[in-house]
């Protein structure tokens, strides 16, 4: 598989302090789930283990595992971490996207 899904130093950072705080959880999963306002949405879990098909995305001391589903979905997409007036999340900036919605979690293909 090739890498086409990439993290920023902002996302690395948060996941390596998040997943720091929890011994038993070594990554941050990613997937792509039916549903949401838009026909597709994002779902982020903290996990301990991986698939053999997983994408496996490391910088910083962080790593995203995404499946390879999911992958098809988030192709050319970067995982980003904002900090704002608005609140703290994780986005994902896909190009695939057609529409989103306004929470951020939620696309259509």
């Amino acid at each position: 598989m090739t890498q086409t899904i990439s993290l920023t130093d902002a996302a690395a950072r948060r996941i390596a302090t998040i997943v720091a705080k929890d011994a038993e959880k070594t990554a941050l999963r990613v997937s792509v789930e039916g549903g949401g306002c838009s026909g597709f949405s994002y779902k982020f879990d903290l996990v301990n283990d991986r698939a053999d098909d997983d994408l496996i995305i490391e910088k910083n001391n962080a790593r995203v595992l995404i499946d390879s589903m999911s992958v098809m979905y988030m192709e050319g997409s970067e995982i980003d971490f904002v900090d704002n007036l608005m609140g703290q999340s994780f986005q994902i900036k896909n190009p695939n996207a057609v529409a989103s919605c306004g929470c951020g979690t939620s696309f259509a293909i």
